[in-house]
Order: C-alpha cells, then sequence, then structure tokens
C-alpha cells in the first residue's frame, strides 16, 4: 500500500493558499480515481482506493500543518499492524519556497529544508527516507515574509496556472506509484520556466 499524505491545513480560510497545495493533489487524485477521502481517523480525512493497481490511501491531516506527523505516523502505524511484514510506504506532496511557482521536484528521500510540516513529519516517522512531491510556490519576486506569503491567498495569475500545476504533481503521484521514484523523477524534474538549472 502507498499512503499518499497531501500537506496543509484544514478551513476554508485556508483552501486557496499555496501552503495547501499538498491537500489540493490529493483531491485532484481522488476525483481522477472515485476516491472519497471523507473517513475521519487518526486526526486526518483519508480514502482508500486503487491507483495503477496498487492500493492507496489517500491522507489529508487536519492537525494544522505544524503537526502533520501526528496523523502520519498514526496512520502508518496502523496500517503497519493491520499488513504486518508489508508496512505501507509513504510518498509526501507539500509546497516548497524554495523553488519558483510552478517548479516541480520529486525527490526519493531528503530534509525538510525548513518546511515545519514537513519537519513534523521526520521527526514522528524517525525517517526522512520517503520520497516526496515538492511543489514550488515562490513568486519571483522578494518576500517581505515567507510565513504570510505561504498562508495568503493565490494570485490571479498563479489561479491561471494552479489546475495545471495540480495536476501535473498528481501525474507525478501516479508515476511513483506506477513506476518508481527513479522514472518519476526522469520524467518530471524538468527546469521550471525562467531558470536556468536544476533545483
Amino acid at each position: 500500500m502507498f499512503l499518499v499524505a497531501g500537506l496543509g491545513n484544514p478551513g476554508e480560510q485556508y483552501a486557496a493558499t499555496p501552503h495547501n497545495l499538498g491537500f489540493l493533489v490529493v483531491d485532484c487524485l481522488a476525483a481522477r480515481h472515485n476516491i472519497r477521502v471523507t473517513r475521519k481517523e487518526c486526526q486526518a480525512l483519508v480514502g482508500q482506493g486503487s491507483i495503477g493497481g496498487k492500493t492507496v490511501l489517500l491522507v489529508k491531516p487536519q492537525t494544522y500543518m505544524n503537526l502533520s506527523g501526528v496523523a502520519v505516523k498514526a496512520l502508518l502505524d496502523r496500517e503497519e499492524a493491520r499488513s504486518g511484514d508489508a508496512p505501507a510506504e509513504l510518498l509526501l506532496v507539500y509546497d516548497e519556497l524554495a523553488l519558483p511557482w510552478g517548479a516541480l521536484r520529486v525527490r526519493p528521500k531528503g530534509s525538510s529544508a525548513g518546511h515545519n510540516g514537513v519537519s513534523d513529519v521526520i521527526a514522528k516517522v524517525g525517517t526522512q527516507e520517503f520520497p516526496r512531491i515538492r511543489m514550488g510556490i515562490h513568486p519571483g519576486h522578494r518576500l517581505a515574509s515567507g510565513a504570510d506569503y505561504v498562508l495568503s491567498r493565490f494570485t490571479r495569475q498563479q489561479t491561471e496556472t494552479l489546475d495545471s500545476f495540480v495536476g501535473m504533481a498528481a501525474d507525478a503521484a501516479e508515476s511513483i506509484i506506477a513506476e518508481g521514484v527513479e522514472m518519476s523523477m526522469a520524467k518530471f524534474n524538468r527546469r521550471a520556466p525562467g531558470t536556468t538549472e536544476e533545483q
């Protein structure tokens, strides 16, 4: 089983903000594969279904971003207890302020790079050895406050490209599940428009 966790904050006031891209990708995958992410379990909204011939659990932690690891760890522990020797494989999807808006990076493992939600997941599950999809959100100009920006509403320009960006991240998640991380990295880790090198 794959446990696909998209990071975000619960509540309507946070729905259309950069920090909630992970939630939007889970919603996209749920719509594509007819999975209802409505069950409340382990302080998260979850839904089970099939993607690429694999069993998946789509997860939207409801603990607020900085405590995302609480729900993720509880669900991983539950699935491990159920399956015994074949625990769920974690795939994390989240926004990344270090990357420009629209850039996508698939990584097999790594640090949190200062992302509080990812930091909490790493701390709670006890490892950073899990694949992730990082979705760039930097607007391309100097920010007075990164913390304020990630919780601000999408700009008109961002809204215009939002569906394609979320769709591309959902494509990457499907690829990881069906084909593995290495092949997905080769397919999706391309340069963002306006940049000269991989990030």
